[in-house]
């Protein structure tokens, strides 16, 4: 029924963070037009958590990394910057990095099952 996913992430210097994704992430990616990039993922899964009693039920977008410390070095070397440190969660890895813009993508390495891996 459903062919992919299409995430927008909103950002106060667009171009700059076209520019992290396409030339630090190596994300790749197509030209929509007039500069528009729209870039291909890793595959993809969605989970749904109950929201906090005080708090935004908005989207929130990671993304996952087989081996976190590698990716982070990888991304520095690049010239990230590492806005969270490396923490243990009960369910995996998690740290982040600066996007130009100063938004903060999480990166995590989960430790949980996961459904990259089924059959559509």
């Amino acid at each position: 029924m459903f062919s992919g996913a299409h995430i927008t992430l909103y950002s106060r210097d667009a171009e700059a963070d076209r520019a992290f994704l396409r030339d630090v992430a190596g994300f790749p990616y197509v030209d929509a037009g007039r500069g528009w990039l729209v870039f291909r993922l890793p595959p993809a899964e969605v989970a749904v958590h109950p929201a906090p009693e005080e708090g935004s039920t908005r989207p929130e977008v990671y993304l996952t990394c087989e081996d976190l410390t590698r990716t982070l070095t990888a991304l520095e070397d690049r010239g990230a910057e590492i806005s969270r440190a490396i923490t243990e969660e009960r369910w995996g890895l998690l740290a982040a990095v600066r996007l130009p813009s100063g938004t903060e993508l999480p990166l995590y390495e989960p430790r949980h099952p996961t459904a990259f891996d089924l059959p559509r």
